[in-house]
């Protein structure tokens, strides 16, 4: 079959490999219908991912129509068009039970690996290297969907595929950053980054209530997507004090809870700490990889108030503003998406029309031009909101 597979650091392109198969009785094999690109797959693209291997197939996003069961499998038949949670979870350890499915124990197929880089292994996801999983991707035709029962869903037809696809991670990350914010009616919440997780973390702010959203990032379309499709505030960075503003809009204080949405991939507006300076003095002037929009998001919010961290990061960071988040009592919050919870419930918003996920697929694409898409997605170009394949 066909997969869009990783060739070396910014090196993509289609490559046949060996179509999946059945390996335990709770597999399915799906057909791929859409997937999509996210920003957790840009510090892969890079080689930042630990033990990725040429040859691997990206991706994690993704739906389609189920072709083969194996003899465990009960929720599903052929011909069931389904969409899959990004995260791969076993739903009977102890984590599973406790509703944690990100935190599985036997999700992953590397779990030494994981261990060593993380102190625990965690669950898996498709498309990333053994630490995080090391199951082959959704930028594919066909892909082995493990514990399928637990992690596989039906769609209902009232929702297409374009806007079905995005259930499978973008949704269900952003109802995590408002379930991990606790947002209540009336709080005020700030989300940096207007990507597709930052849109979808200021609908569920809306949906519980909030009684301000305010999105913040520097791309005019992005922008006005979260204007005209979520009816979300905006900030562009470059044209405004972002802490002067929210604490105006926050009746003084700051926002009630600060989500961090875009991970590594955030530009920032310099150097914001002596930490900071010091790094660039001594590094000739340039500043290391560091958490710029978290601190941003740790020195607004209100004392007392809530952080959480959804983006993407592979490792360590710097110039943490530890003293901060003490003396202003906040409490900071982060986890990959726990979507086995939810993706059914978010469904049924999706095809009430509770839950608009219709604009995010800017580019539709063959797989043929999964390169160019990343380019698109990883430029921001051409309005590139979210690139969307189909095999």
């Amino acid at each position: 079959m066909r997969a869009l597979c990783w060739l070396g650091a910014d090196g993509l392109g289609v490559r046949e490999v060996p179509d999946p198969e059945l390996r335990n009785s709770g597999d399915a094999i799906v057909r791929v219908r859409r997937s999509a690109t996210c920003g957790a797959d840009l510090p892969l693209l890079g080689g930042r991912g630990p033990s990725l291997t040429v040859g691997d197939v990206l991706g994690h996003e993704f739906l389609g129509d189920v072709v083969e069961v194996g003899p465990g499998v009960r929720r599903h038949r052929v011909g069931d068009r389904v969409v899959v949670c990004a995260v791969v979870a076993c739903g009977s350890c102890w984590y599973c039970r406790q509703g944690l499915y990100a935190c599985c124990d036997n999700g992953s197929t590397g779990a030494a690996v994981a261990e060593q880089a993380w102190g625990q292994p965690t669950g898996g996801c498709y498309g990333q290297p053994r630490s995080a999983g090391g199951f082959a991707g959704s930028h594919a035709e066909y892909v082995r969907v493990p514990y399928a029962d637990v992690g596989a869903f039906a769609v209902p037809d009232p929702v297409d595929d374009d806007r079905a696809v995005f259930a499978s991670d973008a949704v269900p990350t952003g109802w995590l950053g408002a379930e991990l914010g606790e947002v209540c009616p009336g709080d005020v919440v700030a989300i940096w980054g207007a990507g597709a997780v930052g849109q979808m973390t200021a609908q569920a702010a809306l949906l519980r209530g909030a009684a301000r959203v305010v999105v913040i990032d520097r791309h005019p379309d992005r922008l006005r997507s979260a204007e005209r499709h979520v009816g979300a505030e905006t900030l562009d960075y470059r044209a405004t004090d972002v802490a002067a503003e929210l604490r105006e809009r926050s009746g003084g204080r700051g926002p009630d809870v600060c989500v961090e949405a875009v991970g590594m991939a955030w530009e920032g507006t310099g150097p914001r700490s002596l930490a900071d300076l010091f790094a660039a003095a001594g590094r000739g002037g340039t500043v290391p990889d560091r958490p710029i929009a978290v601190r941003e998001a740790v020195h607004a919010c209100r004392k007392g108030g809530t952080v959480v961290v959804l983006g993407t990061f592979t490792g360590f960071v710097d110039t943490f503003p530890l003293g901060a988040v003490m003396h202003k009592g906040l409490t900071v919050r982060s986890s990959r998406q726990h979507g086995q919870r939810w993706i059914p419930m978010l469904l049924d918003r999706m095809a009430r029309g509770e839950i608009n996920t219709g604009h995010l697929a800017t580019h539709r694409l063959p797989l043929e031009q999964g390169a160019h898409g990343y380019d698109l997605f990883r430029e921001r170009a051409d309005g590139c909101l979210r690139a969307v394949f189909t095999p």
